[in-house]
């Protein structure tokens, strides 16, 4: 059914309507968007990529939002926060504004110090250490052990040595600014 066309009113043509969308789905597969006879006219920026039935590829995008490879991103020129308000004012929906006790990192640091013994340590810091090494950016890894030594400097420092990396132990690293 072509987009922006809805049967007529009844529930035969209704009924008729909802296999449409299934149907591709078994039998083409999850990219049948992709078809050419199936494709959008205008161009959409998405993070679904690669499986079955691909035919069109959109290059070595991460899959991820937001990331530091250029990816799509929300472009907040064209389409601002759809906010709302409530002209009582009782309810309105604005930013979430961190407040002074905020920490992402306490619960974290409380479960590697108190929680974990020392071999659940030494085998936390293993894996961190084992899945960073391969092949992950060195700009990636640093970033990476700033976070991790805010949830505990120990825990930063060892993570850092298996890597080799040298970063700064003082500069925290904004976890909400990442990008």
């Amino acid at each position: 059914m072509d987009q922006g066309r809805f049967p007529q009113p009844g529930g035969q043509a209704h009924a008729r309507a909802c296999p449409y969308h299934d149907t591709h789905l078994h039998r083409i597969g999850t990219n049948y968007e992709q078809l050419p006879v199936n494709r959008p006219r205008s161009e959409v920026h998405t993070y679904n990529k690669d499986g079955a039935m691909r035919s069109a590829h959109s290059g070595d995008q991460p899959v991820y939002a937001p990331n530091s490879y250029g990816g799509p991103h929300a472009d907040p020129s064209r389409y601002g926060d759809p906010s709302w308000f409530v002209e009582a004012g009782e309810i309105m929906r604005s930013a979430y504004k961190l407040h002074a006790e905020d920490d992402d990192f306490i619960q974290a640091g409380n479960l590697y110090r108190d929680v974990m013994s020392a071999t659940d340590r030494d085998h936390l810091v293993s894996n961190i250490v084992g899945h960073m090494a391969d092949g992950v950016e060195r700009l990636v890894q640093e970033r990476a052990v700033g976070l991790w030594r805010q949830v505990d400097s120990d825990l930063g420092a060892r993570i850092a040595r298996g890597l080799g990396v040298t970063t700064r132990a003082s500069a925290p690293v904004d976890a909400h600014a990442l990008r």
